[in-house]
């Protein structure tokens, strides 16, 4: 492959890389200007070794190649972290997946993909991001509830929170051993996540579930 060839690729891996990281770094999300570039730049790369190493070699090329797009899961995982019962950062994950994408293509030398596609995230992105703030959107609280081991405390506190008109998302218990010498059973642990439309009043939705009988401590998630 020539050098002119060569570099205009990995140039274009750049542009497009940054145009995409641009738009994340404006955001302030974990992954960046520079983090979107490098992706696209290494995948361009791993792309174009692929190519020039299967030109009537025999090898097959695509196995290369084919790495990056599973290789590029574990950088994408560590762009999603969880928040409570929440989970962020999926969009990021995506776009690295993507920007990969876009560099295997520009080193395959598929251009017109490459630069629609990057388009297209961009419209994505910056257009559509904007509809969030038309969409009603839920107020999401979660609370950590620790209650003794009786018959019928988690019914009440999913009663309660259902009394009070709130969506249940998600609840996780388990069983641990009481932290205090007075309790010699174990206690248990529960994670609730509860929805609404309109604003949850935090305070007076924890003063209530402390109220409930076997309901030892309850803390807010976020």
């Amino acid at each position: 492959m020539e050098l002119d060839v060569i570099f205009e690729k990995l140039l274009l891996a750049c542009i497009l890389g940054g145009l995409i990281g641009y738009e994340r770094e404006a955001r302030h999300k974990s992954a960046g200007l520079r983090t979107n570039i490098l992706v696209c730049l290494g995948s361009c790369l791993v792309m174009m070794i692929s190519v020039d190493i299967g030109d009537g070699s025999g090898v097959d090329s695509a196995r290369i190649a084919a790495q990056v797009v599973s290789g590029i899961g574990f950088l994408g995982a560590g762009a999603i972290m969880k928040e409570g019962l929440s989970v962020t950062g999926l969009t990021t994950a995506a776009c690295l997946w993507v920007v990969a994408g876009v560099g295997l293509a520009v080193g395959l030398g598929f251009y017109p993909g490459a630069v629609m596609t990057t388009g297209f995230v961009a419209l994505v992105l910056r257009v559509f991001g904007r509809f969030d703030s038309w969409m009603v959107k839920e107020d999401i609280f979660a609370v950590a509830v620790v209650a003794e081991n009786t018959p019928g405390v988690i019914r009440s506190v999913t009663d309660l929170l259902a009394a009070q008109d709130y969506s249940l998302h998600g609840i996780r218990i388990h069983m641990r051993e009481s932290e205090t010498a007075r309790r010699s059973e174990p206690v248990l642990e529960m994670e609730v996540e509860v929805g609404s439309k309109h604003p949850i009043d935090r305070g007076e939705i924890m003063e209530m579930i402390r109220g409930i009988d076997g309901v030892i401590k309850a803390e807010a998630l976020n």
